[in-house]
């Protein structure tokens, strides 16, 4: 990875498909050197040599967010090799499936939507803090989702009753409570911290997995990424739910000091941090 002097860092999950493959240029358009995460190399190095070849830089750091050991392996690399995060985008997610597919599991047993779309970008975001809090006014976006169910907390991994639809939606909710704790935790370090839905059923591989029609342009949904990541308007703003550039409304339980506080202790026995 070379960076230049005073070179700005953004770290973007999900950087080789779908929304995070629109996003990454961007950013590198706009004078970051941008660290790409993915699972596959041909299509990181796809991303970073269309970015090289536009005159931007940018690495491709390989992780698979399934795995907690790999998700810890990736942020100990990252942290050895920069000094410090502009941005960190959380945008890898998996939807919800076709309707009926089977409850999946990740490498480390877990509901695999709650790990990829909520654990991974909880562990993620506390090991990589140390760096982001090196950048003054840094940013943490968190791609959550319009799509919220409320936790149970009798039922977190779906052993019973199992939906893809209440497992993605449930995850989504955890990103949103995740990033509002983030939000007071930081605020007086000046990182921000914000949740964001970039729009509805975009022409993305996780939406042509679910066998949906396409609503919303992936295009305009990378913009509305981009702009929470980098635009002067959302200076200082922090601990809010943006959707698709404006405002917008969580299911209460978001806002649930208990409900949180009760996630925040599940997920530290989970992953220990």
């Amino acid at each position: 990875m070379q960076l230049s002097q005073g070179q700005k860092i953004a770290v973007l999950t999900g950087g080789t498909d779908g929304m995070g493959r629109l996003v990454a240029p961007l950013l590198a358009q706009a004078g970051f050197h941008v660290v790409t995460q993915g699972r596959s190399a041909a299509r990181g190095k796809e991303v970073v040599d269309g970015i090289v070849a536009a005159g931007g830089q940018a690495s491709f750091m390989a992780c698979d967010l399934a795995d907690l050991a790999d998700v810890r392996r990736f942020a100990n690399d990252l942290t050895r090799r920069v000094e410090r995060i502009d941005v960190l985008i959380n945008n890898a997610g998996i939807g919800t499936g076709p309707d009926g597919a089977p409850r999946e599991t990740s490498a480390d047993g877990l509901e695999r939507r709650f790990a990829v779309n909520y654990l991974a970008p909880y562990l993620l975001t506390r090991l990589l803090l140390d760096k982001v809090q090196a950048t003054p006014q840094a940013r943490i976006v968190n791609v959550a989702s319009e799509g919220q169910e409320p936790l149970d907390f009798d039922n977190m991994q779906l052993e019973r009753d199992y939906s893809g639809y209440y497992a993605y939606c449930r995850s989504k909710v955890a990103v949103i409570m995740l990033t509002f704790d983030l939000a007071e935790e930081l605020k007086a370090s000046g990182v921000t911290a914000n949740a964001m839905h970039p729009g509805a059923f975009m022409n993305t591989t996780m939406v042509r997995e679910m066998n949906h029609e396409v609503v919303d342009s992936v295009d305009e949904g990378a913009r509305h990424v981009f702009e929470l990541a980098t635009h002067p308007r959302f200076h200082g703003v922090t601990g809010r739910y943006i959707n698709c550039g404006v405002e917008g409304v969580v299911k209460p339980q978001c806002h649930d000091i208990h409900a949180r506080n009760r996630l925040r202790d599940y997920t530290r026995q989970l992953v220990g941090i």
